[in-house]
């Protein structure tokens, strides 16, 4: 695991080392270990290390035998074993037992198709000197990040857009159309981030820079392909074998492992099956205030699987001290609070591992939202003709927000496509008028959210609504979300998290799982849940989703409401935000007449961001946590005692 950065100049000139330097420096946290650079014609390669595979001889950048292909990556391949073997039989000379290595020779074998051949987490790029072109690409569901941008000098590619931003030419400007999709989503999707000229790599997706230009090229696609004739015991079974595997592979490393383990069915199932190769470490966070943690059920779950065990409490004070850090460390603004929250549990946990195992990704691949049970309950309009659903969406619309079943008569009369934009809707339309300035509303900036999810459903249009949401949710909320909080915030700790869920061959069977075994029996992934029951305790085999609860409504109505009121009147975002009506849901939070937590939270780290990186208020040098310190001293203790 590691930070990269890629510097290619479009005027043929040589990068100096000092400004491929200054780009690197500044994600030391994501490789406290080592750095290493590669400069050549009119290209740079910069490189930190996290030391997981081959850590004695794992220096990067990696070359091939001429010295002609050189390779930077982040991430882990877990197939690399079997690839290094075929590439060994096709006369490929490896000088380390690195899994990236492995890529710089399969790339030498295949060409722009050597990520197909992947079975990982991933962003790398190569500088090939033969054909004068940078070559890189990032992962099938965007577990690793990757961004570029262009000036007028040069083209930029790296892990975190705070190496762009050190780049000379790049501009610090907020990208309005992304401000709009940021109030629907919580976040910014592909490819756009929240600065003008700043984009991802999309998942799936290759990149070439060649004679000035950078091309993106997709090289891989989910699809859902459900097997209806194949019985319930099937799926079960199947599904425990692909998790096994996919769990075995993720153990692979030379540095201590553990994994994050909370209250439910997703995370307990991975640190379940863990155990059965190996002693397990687990890792809990929870709140002070009742009802906002299941550090009760993760103590007990820990307890039935026999881990060694530990957790870690956060309050307001402590949440609110660290959240400037770590909105730095997200690179740009992400509504979710429970990414905050995900830093203190990966504080603890890198005292005393390098490498954790995390349960992301089960609730998209299996169908574990509760939202998805919505098609069912709203089954009886399935067969209504479309006049009537338009009358009783009229009638509905003209109701009293406090009538029962308002809601209810709404979205039954909505298609899948117009009801759901993923599992985070925060401002309607209607409210972002309210929110966003007249000057923006009028702008030619404006898009709708459908922008973003109609070419999505498009794609799926052959797909039951059950199904549509959890392609909707791959493509939209995993990545944009999920995924990207949790890099962010266990790479601010110089720990690796990996995510067993999140793989090909687990993906490739669970797209096999027809819906009607997902979604059964009254509750979500119920083929998960069936599959895992031997590795869990009954209690844990049947509860809810809950999330990551996170106590925002309490602490923005008491602890938080001073600061919040600070941060509105201070944030120089007058151009963008209606500040009145903003103090007016805050207040009639803090009074209670309605919840506005989720809103006021989106707006407020909105405008902490835009104070940390447009306004530079904040200035945060680069850091290693000192518990990564704590865990080098332990490891070397343990070598020497070794």
């Amino acid at each position: 695991m590691c930070g990269i950065v890629s510097l290619y100049n479009k005027r043929n000139v040589p990068v100096d080392q000092e400004t491929i330097s200054s780009l690197t420096r500044v994600i030391l946290h994501r490789g406290p270990d080592d750095d290493g650079f590669h400069l050549a014609d009119n290209v740079a390669l910069g490189f930190r290390r996290l030391s997981i595979i081959d850590v004695s001889g794992g220096h990067q950048p990696f070359y091939n035998e001429t010295k002609d292909i050189w390779i930077i990556g982040n991430g882990e391949i877990y197939n690399y074993q079997e690839l290094r073997n075929w590439l060994i039989d096709c006369g490929h000379v490896f000088q380390s037992e690195s899994d990236i290595e492995t890529i710089l020779h399969l790339y030498e074998q295949v060409g722009f198709d050597a990520p197909k051949h992947l079975r990982g987490m991933f962003g790398f790029t190569i500088w090939d000197g033969q054909k004068k072109l940078l070559f890189g690409a990032r992962d099938h569901f965007g577990i690793k990040p990757l961004y570029y941008t262009e000036t007028a000098d040069s083209i930029a590619v790296g892990s975190e857009i705070k190496s762009l931003l050190e780049l000379p030419g790049v501009k610090r400007e907020v990208n309005p159309t992304s401000f709009y999709h940021y109030l629907t989503f919580q976040y910014v999707p592909d490819p756009a981030t929240m600065y003008q000229g700043i984009y991802r790599v999309p998942p799936a997706h290759y990149f070439v820079i060649k004679d000035d230009q950078i091309t993106l090229q997709q090289y891989w696609e989910a699809k859902f392909t459900p097997d209806e004739s194949k019985p319930f015991s099937y799926f079960v079974e199947g599904t425990r074998e692909v998790l096994l595997d996919s769990v075995n592979k993720h153990r692979v490393s030379e540095v201590p492992r553990g994994a994050f383990l909370s209250s439910g069915v997703d995370s307990s199932s991975i640190v379940g099956m863990l155990r059965t190769f190996e002693p397990v470490k687990t890792f809990s966070v929870g709140s002070d205030i009742p009802g906002y943690s299941e550090l009760d059920y993760a103590r007990r779950t820990a307890q039935y699987l026999g881990t060694e065990h530990h957790e870690v409490i956060v309050n307001a004070q402590h949440y609110m001290k660290e959240l400037p850090r770590l909105v730095w460390h997200q690179d740009e603004p992400v509504a979710d609070p429970s990414a905050i929250l995900l830093n203190f549990v990966a504080e603890l946990a890198s005292e005393h591992v390098t490498v954790v195992l995390s349960g992301e990704g089960a609730d998209e691949f299996f169908g574990g939202y509760n939202i998805y049970r919505e098609p069912h309950s709203l089954r009886m309009f399935a067969h209504m003709p479309g006049w009537l659903k338009s009358s009783l969406r009229s009638f509905a619309e003209k109701l009293p927000d406090h009538v029962k079943g308002k809601n209810f008569l709404i979205r039954g009369s909505k298609t899948v496509e117009e009801r759901f934009f993923g599992n985070a809707l925060i401002f309607s339309e209607e409210l972002k008028a309210q929110v966003v300035t007249e000057n923006l509303r009028t702008s030619a900036n404006y898009r709708s959210p459908w922008t973003i999810t109609e070419e999505i459903y498009k794609r799926a249009s052959e797909y039951d609504d059950v199904t549509k949401m959890q392609y909707l949710d791959i493509h939209t909320w995993l990545r944009g979300n999920i995924l990207m909080k949790a890099d962010k915030m266990t790479m601010a700790n110089s720990l690796e998290l990996r995510v067993p869920f999140i793989d090909t061959k687990v993906f490739e069977f669970a797209a096999t799982i027809p819906t009607k075994y997902k979604i059964a029996n009254g509750t979500t992934k119920h083929v998960l849940r069936e599959a895992m029951k031997d590795f869990l305790p009954p209690e844990i085999k049947t509860r809810p989703k809950l999330g990551f609860p996170v106590p925002t409504r309490h602490w923005l109505k008491n602890e938080f409401y001073k600061w919040a009121k600070e941060i509105i009147f201070e944030a120089k975002v007058d151009h963008l935000i209606n500040k009145a009506y903003v103090l007016y849901m805050l207040d009639e939070h803090r009074e209670g007449h309605g919840d506005y937590s989720r809103k006021i939270w989106t707006i407020l780290i909105f405008m902490l961001w835009h104070q940390i990186f447009i306004e530079q208020k904040y200035s945060f040098e680069p850091f290693v946590s000192p518990t990564v310190e704590i865990r080098r001293k332990k490891n070397a203790s343990m070598q020497q005692i070794g």
